[in-house]
């Protein structure tokens, strides 16, 4: 019977002292370029099949390779971030194995002497972890096809990755989780790749070990979740064969989302008959190329999580890494926090602003309501409830903050605000109130009534708000 992690099993799992876990990570990387890497033909990733394709990706015979220098430059940039020493020469080599996939029969990848060596990737509070992961190498290859069922899409084929390849160096599941996360923040915040699992972009396989008995390598890890529950089944499967006396056989496995099944013995570097390439030059490299595109690197994501997490702007955490993810909003939220310069700069860009966005179930845009305007509004002398009704305007119909004002009638001193409007924002405002009103104390709704005169200033009948807010609760 095939033994399910269940959530039970998830939340008692735990590593063994005397069954040592010892993994590696090699992740694939799409690089983030307009061409294939050895053909004139545009990366695409949602396109109609085998709408992105030339005669080189679909190995016609005759056809020649001409490395990409956009893919080459993100390649490098990705050595600079990995702390890799650059190799001053490199050049390609073929990977040979058959399978409909991959039409040139080889697949064009740096073996014998990659673009970088001899990495480290650091492991800091920003990531709820620690430990220093060495990096044996970065290679700068091209991917393979994709097949559907019977169908076969070499859109993908030709498009430029990096693999990253880091030396055994996680001691538990949680270093694992911490590195892929940091990694695909790198990435995506230094513009080398999309960083998304879900769409392959990135994809991640884990080389398992307990004891270091031989190693065990698992693919098919389309989330972190699925890394996880992978690594976790895995490990208990090891010490499960070795508490019984059985050995470990050296083996890929894949993970269908409850258990890891055999896919074939482990091959060795012999089984792919690896060969100089013999259409590629060699890539000879400036030995300072490296300091120069360190130079051009902006910050770094633990320096800005350091910046945003400190004074003057003591951001929580999470949303300095969600401004992380999103260089417009990153970009929006430090203009607008320039010009505000106010203790409740955060509280309106997140609390307020955003907040706006989520209650009509819109996604945040930076060009709907500009930070001036939200200057403006935040600095403005209408009450809260009054400016909140002012961004959920904005945000409704992008309309400019002088007709917003005018549309609820708040221009004029002398002109009412839609009292209905304003009701259902006091009361989303005030649930517990609500609660008390609903559970038969009648009085509460004076709470209501003061909140919603204060709002208007008086100018609006006491009467008249009570009533509205009778009809709607």
């Amino acid at each position: 019977m095939l033994r399910r992690l269940t959530t039970s099993t998830k939340e008692s799992f735990r590593l063994l002292p005397e069954y040592k876990f010892k993994c590696g990570v090699e992740i694939h990387t799409q690089l983030k370029t307009k061409y294939k890497l050895f053909s004139l033909s545009q990366t695409g990733f949602n396109d109609n099949s085998n709408t992105k394709v030339s005669y080189f990706d679909l190995g016609l015979p005759g056809t020649q390779p001409k490395l990409n220098p956009e893919a080459l430059y993100l390649a490098l940039k990705a050595c600079v971030a990995l702390n890799m020493k650059i190799q001053p020469f490199s050049k390609f080599d073929r990977k040979h194995y058959f399978y409909p996939d991959q039409p040139l029969g080889y697949q064009i990848t740096q073996h014998f002497q990659p673009l970088g060596k001899d990495g480290v990737l650091e492991l800091s509070e920003f990531d709820n972890a620690s430990g220093k992961i060495a990096i044996e190498t970065v290679q700068l290859e091209q991917d393979t096809g994709k097949k559907f069922g019977d169908v076969i899409d070499y859109n993908r084929a030709g498009t430029p990755l990096i693999e990253v390849v880091t030396k055994p160096d996680f001691q538990d599941i949680n270093q694992v989780y911490a590195f892929i996360k940091k990694y695909q923040l790198l990435v995506r915040h230094l513009g080398i790749c999309s960083g998304d699992l879900e769409t392959g972009a990135i994809r991640v396989d884990v080389n398992l070990s307990v004891n270091d008995n031989p190693r065990v390598e698992l693919k098919n890890l389309g989330t972190t979740g699925d890394i996880v529950n992978a690594l976790k089944y895995e490990y208990t499967e090891q010490v499960e064969s070795l508490r019984s006396g059985k050995e470990i056989a050296q083996e890929t496995k894949s993970w269908d989302g409850y258990t890891t099944k055999s896919s074939r013995s482990k091959e060795n570097a012999i089984d792919y008959r690896y060969v100089p390439d013999s259409e590629l030059p060699a890539i000879n490299l400036n030995p300072d190329i490296g300091d120069e595109i360190k130079a051009a690197i902006p910050e770094y994501p633990d320096q800005l999580l350091s910046r945003l997490t400190s004074k003057p702007y003591n951001l929580q955490l999470a949303h300095a890494k969600n401004l992380l993810v999103e260089p417009e909003h990153l970009h929006y939220y430090e203009t607008f926090f320039d010009k505000f310069n106010h203790p409740d700069a955060n509280k309106w860009m997140f609390q307020e602003l955003i907040t706006a966005f989520a209650k009509l179930d819109k996604e945040f845009d930076v060009n709907v309501i500009s930070p001036d305007v939200l200057v403006e509004v935040a600095r403005s002398d209408y009450s809260l409830v009054s400016k909140r009704l002012i961004l959920r305007h904005l945000v409704e119909n992008q309309v400019s903050l002088e007709k917003a004002i005018a549309d609820l009638n708040l221009a004029s001193d002398s002109q009412a605000i839609d009292i209905n409007e304003l009701c259902r924002e006091i009361i989303k405002l005030n649930p517990d109130v609500v609660k008390r009103i609903q559970d038969g104390h009648n009085n509460a709704i004076q709470v209501l009534v003061g909140k919603a005169m204060k709002v208007t200033r008086g100018k609006v009948h006491a009467k008249e708000i009570k009533n509205a807010f009778d009809s709607l609760l």
